[in-house]
């Protein structure tokens, strides 16, 4: 997916245990790994917020798009923007 998930970075600046963040945002430490480690599928704007205020950061320190960690499975759709192909 090309929706890289940078809460180790901040953890990592903000010298802080995941343990310490999840009891700070609310949810289970299992629960902040998924997302950690990128293999969560959504998250919940009011989760965002709070890992923003918990690291005292930015939505963009914690997220970021990178086109090349698509997997090969994705290689074959259209890149680009979505277009309107109606007649």
């Amino acid at each position: 997916m090309p929706i890289v998930v940078d809460i180790d970075v901040m953890l990592a600046k903000r010298k802080m245990a995941v343990g310490t963040l999840a009891d700070l945002v609310g949810i289970s430490p299992a629960n902040l790994s998924v997302l950690k480690n990128g293999r969560a599928k959504a998250v919940r704007f009011t989760t965002l917020e709070a890992l923003c205020d918990a690291l005292q950061c930015q939505p963009g320190d914690l997220l970021r798009w990178d086109p090349e960690d698509s997997p090969d499975e994705d290689a074959g759709a259209a890149s680009g923007p979505l277009r309107d192909t109606r007649a």
